[in-house]
């Protein structure tokens, strides 16, 4: 039986714009290469980390939901340890609590952003 997941990774600042997006495209590749579906995906960029870790005190920070196995996230969390570039990362199982709120969330930014838009032309 397939959950819902909810993964943020933090990979090293250290990394240019195209390196950040293979590391995410290796990811979402090993979700979907074990039968995962891509529900939703943000990139939160670059931020400010609560405490420094291996002496860098910000770093890529990158969210992926998903529906998988269960079996999938000790894969997943497998390739993280092992990969560099990734300083953190944390998976959680959604409940129907959790998806309500993310996809209330959701809709939330897209309905502000035409209106962000609006009042910029204003």
């Amino acid at each position: 039986m397939s959950n819902r997941y909810e993964t943020v990774f933090i990979m090293t600042p250290v990394l240019s714009e195209e390196q950040t997006k293979e590391a995410v495209n290796k990811y979402k590749q090993y979700l979907l290469d074990n039968g995962a579906k891509i529900k939703h995906e943000e990139n939160w960029g670059l931020r400010k980390l609560a405490y420094p870790i291996q002496k860098k005190s910000t770093g890529f920070y990158h969210l992926v939901e998903f529906e998988a196995e269960g079996t999938v996230i000790a894969g997943l969390e497998v390739q993280f340890k092992r990969d560099e570039r990734i300083l953190r990362f944390l998976t959680v199982a959604l409940d129907k609590h959790a998806l309500a709120y993310a996809e209330k969330k959701r809709n939330k930014s897209k309905n502000s952003q035409p209106q962000e838009a609006k009042s910029a032309e204003a």
